[in-house]
């Protein structure tokens, strides 16, 4: 192994370990921290691997620690579709339980025990929450208590206005959620169709933010295992400065076009703020 194999092996396992310590730093050590989830640890061990390929294939310190960094981060920048594709899920589970929920309610069934009902026929995405909801009312937990917790548990505002309802008209011990239910049974379907539509158009825009981040990789990549000569003034002290402010350039327009094929969701309002 000749000096330069030597150099470009030790630099790529000092970005490995530069790129630990940055995630570590982020996240913390301490014990008291609950355990990383599988899926989180073969990220970062992902995220080292490719680190210190690079750094390998390169010697291109700043490039490394952005490719280890884009494994990491990945998924929040440029997974806005799986993401939307879920929200839209949990948003008709949501409208069907209340549909459901508006049902037994017709049969003459309270709230508190209409709840419980519930939990046999719901989706799968918001089946734990409505167990722990029953569980907390079979354990006799106050039911406005247990309705905010489940809106806690759920973390979306489409359940808050369904919570919402809920509460106030246990407060007032009215006699109208039927009306109320079907009411935000229609509100969420008219808001599966609209979310749908505009889905559909963002789905190009993340789908072209995919692709010139693709063939911006693979570019970078290709010079400097093809054709070393041409980018050889970047492995120099001054070279990797100027590389590091490219790399914060194309991370700044990168991150703007993940923004624009992001769609930013409504604020949740039933919190704990708001409850105090």
């Amino acid at each position: 192994m000749n000096a330069d194999a030597l150099l470009a092996l030790f630099a790529g396992m000092g970005v490995g370990t530069g790129v630990l310590c940055v995630v570590f730093g982020l996240i913390g050590t301490s014990s008291s921290r609950r355990r990383l989830p599988v899926a989180t640890v073969r990220r970062l061990a992902a995220a080292v691997g490719v680190a210190v390929a690079v750094a390998v294939l390169t010697r291109w310190v700043a490039v490394s620690l952005a490719a280890g960094t884009l494994v990491v981060v990945y998924d929040r920048v440029f997974g806005g579709t799986r993401r939307a594709r879920l929200a839209i899920a949990r948003l008709e589970a949501l409208a069907n339980w209340t549909e459901s929920l508006r049902d037994l309610i017709a049969t003459g069934l309270a709230l508190p025990e209409a709840l419980p009902a519930t939990v046999a026929t719901v989706n799968p995405l918001i089946r734990p929450q409505l167990a722990v909801l029953a569980d907390r009312l079979a354990a006799r937990e106050p039911l406005d208590a247990a309705l905010q917790a489940f809106a806690d548990d759920i973390d979306d505002t489409g359940a808050d206005l369904v919570v919402a309802a809920l509460l106030l008209n246990s407060r007032a011990q009215g006699r109208a959620l039927h009306a109320v239910l079907s009411s935000l049974a229609r509100s969420a379907r008219s808001e599966l169709t609209v979310r749908r539509s505009v889905e559909a158009e963002r789905r190009s825009t993340r789908r072209a933010v995919q692709f010139v981040v693709g063939v911006t990789v693979v570019t970078a990549l290709g010079l400097a295992v093809l054709n070393p000569t041409y980018v050889a003034p970047y492995r120099s002290v001054t070279g990797q400065l100027v590389l590091a402010v490219v790399v914060g350039i194309f991370t700044l327009g990168f991150a703007w076009l993940s923004r624009l094929s992001a769609l930013p969701g409504p604020d949740r309002f039933l919190t704990g703020e708001v409850r105090a």
